[in-house]
Order: C-alpha cells, then structure tokens, then sequence
C-alpha cells in the first residue's frame, strides 16, 4: 500500500487553541534565560512557570478538566517556536504536552487525580521499563530507578514503566504514576547538552500506587483508550513517539541558523560563509518539512503500517539532517561561534545531545519498519 493513500477528514479538534501565539510570547523569555539555565543545569522559575500558562500541560488533558485536546500539528509549531529561543525549554514543554496524553490511559478517577483541581498539572515521564511492581489489595508495591526523566524537577507528578509478573508468562509492563513526594529524585544528569532539561534519575522505594493510577503499557502501544474517546487520545505510540523529541530540535536549529547569520558580518561575510549558511538553511527546512508531514499523519489519523513506519523514517533523517545543519554552521561561524558567550555553541551542544536519543536513531527506530515498506518483509 502507498503512504500516499488518501488522507482521513481533519479531526475535529482542528480549531486554533492559541497554543502557537502563545508560544511566540515565551520563546523570547526562554531565550533570555538559556544562557544561565544552561550553566545552571535547571530551567528557572520563570520559563518553567510561563510553559505551564503557556498551556502546553493542557494541550492534551480532557476538555472536560479545562484541557483544550488540541492538534498534533500546533503542539508541533509552537514547541519550534520556543526551541528556536530554548532547546530545553522547547523539550520540557513538548514531554509535559505529551505525558498528559499518555496519563489519558488512566481509570476516570485517575484523571480527577490529575486534572480535578487543574487542567495544568505537568506529569515527567520515564519511558523505559526500569523498575518493578507486585499486585496487592486496592493497587501495586512499585520499586525501581528511572534515568532520564526529563522536566522532572518542576513536575507535579512522575509516570514511570515497571514489570508486573505475568503468571506462567513473561512479566507485562505497566505505568504507574505518583504524586510528587512519593518519590525522590537523584540529580545525575551531566550531559555536554540539553543540559537544562534537568533529566535526572527518579527513585521509588516500595510505593503504593492505586489501581487507578495505572495502565498497561499495551493500551498506550495501540493507542486504544478504554477511558476516553477522544481522538488525541487514541494514536499508536509508533506513530507519534518520535515527534515529542525532533520538533524541540527542528526549533533549536532554526536558532542556530539566526545566531550563525548574526555573527557573519564584515570581513566573516564570503561566498563560502554564504554557500555554507545556504546549505545549512536547506537542509533545517526539509527536516522542518517532514517533522511537519509526521503532524499531519497524526491529525489525519493515517494509522497504516506504511504511515506509521514513515513517521519514523522522517524523524530520523530529520535529526541526521539537522546534525548535518548546525556542523555547518559551527563551521561558517568559525572560532568566535563556539565561544561561551555565543548562543551557537549552545545550540550545536543541545542537537548533538537530544538527537543521540533512542527514537531518533535509525537502528531503534526506523530501519526495520520502513525497510519492510520499500523492500517488503524478511523472508
């Protein structure tokens, strides 16, 4: 089947919720605050503060809470917009919008846990299956260590994935979310970039979780919601996983571009610092182009196999392209761009890092569905 297949009616959520405007008003301030946040490893109280009444933690969160259930594609537009100020703070807004969908998997009164008293609640999550969890009466006894749990440290709560013992079976994989103080967060995030997400280790220590705040981590993998009916609420994790991680740094390279044109002047400005800054531009539009057709898959609810592997495709290419993009650059800027001093370097520092994440590598992401979409199935 063609990936060209005739695309689904638009949802209905289609309307403009301001998420975008609202995200041109706080990517100046994240700028603003990049350099010290960077140093400091931590995003201020002020971005942190303006990401929450920017509405990003509500962008998913039900309608019936004050959530706005908004699209794909303006969730996409608005987190480019802070990361051409912020690479971090573009991250943490993206992976509060989308924490809130997964929570959506939750039991109703889940969602009143969460969203009863705001639909601004931000939720970190740790993805990756690293703890454990045994059935007792009412609930679960989850014990485990999370590393990389980005935005954690202004979260309001954490979901993390652990095993549950599956009988005369493998172990299945449930999320278990917990309200800030059940947990403790050890500070061992101390990569070269992103330095500012703030992507620390969270620890449970034999916690009870009620049965209400958890799922199966299946439901989440299909995109089937036994709680909400909601459209955004029901997308295979295969289609949408990667687009949390490549749009904050679609934004960072458009940054990197404005900061590198700001510092090729006088004597700097050459044919070959043109060429380069060209060539650079060329390759962030077509990565914005593609992280911009994976939107619109989702909006259309274009769930094939072919769509969804080509999803995966484009966030891949679109992470080695913008690799490619901001090494240009550094190049066109010379020495003075990687001084301390020089946003460049920061931006150079956060793509190298936040495109070294497992989504974004073709071996673990990609190659093996959209190979079986151009060349057919191993036989």
């Amino acid at each position: 089947m063609s990936v060209d297949a005739p695309a689904a009616p638009a949802t209905a959520a289609a309307q403009d919720t301001g998420l975008a405007a609202a995200a041109d008003r706080l990517r100046p301030l994240a700028a603003l605050h990049a350099p010290d946040a960077d140093a400091g490893r931590a995003l201020p109280r002020e971005v942190t503060d303006a990401i929450r009444e920017a509405g990003f933690a509500r962008h998913f969160a039900p309608a019936r809470f004050g959530g706005t259930e908004g699209t794909f594609d303006e969730l996409t537009r608005a987190v480019v917009s802070v990361g051409e100020g912020c690479a971090a703070s573009a991250w943490c807004a993206s992976l509060a919008a989308y924490s809130a969908r997964f929570a959506s998997h939750l039991p109703e009164e889940g969602h009143q846990a969460l969203w009863g008293t705001s639909p601004d609640t931000v939720v970190a999550t740790g993805l990756m299956p690293a703890g454990r969890a045994r059935a007792v009466d009412g609930g679960w006894q989850v014990t485990g260590r999370w590393a990389y749990v980005s935005g954690v440290d202004f979260a309001d709560w954490v979901m993390v994935c652990a095993a549950v013992p599956g009988g005369d079976g493998p172990p299945r994989l449930r999320f278990f979310t917990l309200p800030r103080g059940a947990y403790t967060v050890q500070e061992t995030w101390n990569s070269v970039g992103m330095r500012a997400t703030g992507s620390h280790t969270v620890v449970v220590d034999d916690v009870f979780v009620p049965a209400y705040l958890s799922f199966d981590r299946t439901d989440m993998l299909s995109g089937r919601n036994a709680t909400s009916t909601v459209p955004v609420h029901n997308v295979p994790f295969q289609a949408v996983g990667s687009l949390s991680f490549i749009a904050p740094v679609v934004g960072a390279a458009a940054g990197a571009l404005a900061a590198c044109a700001g510092s090729i002047t006088g004597r700097r400005r050459s044919e070959s610092a043109e060429l380069t800054v060209l060539r650079a531009s060329g390759r962030i539009d077509a990565a914005r182009a593609l992280v911009t057709q994976n939107a619109e898959v989702l909006d259309r609810r274009l769930f094939t196999p072919e769509h969804m592997a080509r999803n995966e495709r484009n966030a891949t290419y679109a992470a080695e392209t913008l690799r490619e993009a901001v090494t240009l650059l550094v190049g066109a800027a010379g020495t003075g761009g990687l001084g301390e001093e020089h946003a460049l370097q920061r931006f150079w520092r956060d793509i190298t890092s936040a495109t070294s994440h497992v989504a974004l590598q073709y071996d673990t992401s990609a190659r093996k569905t959209y190979s079986a979409v151009l060349l057919g199935p191993v036989e």
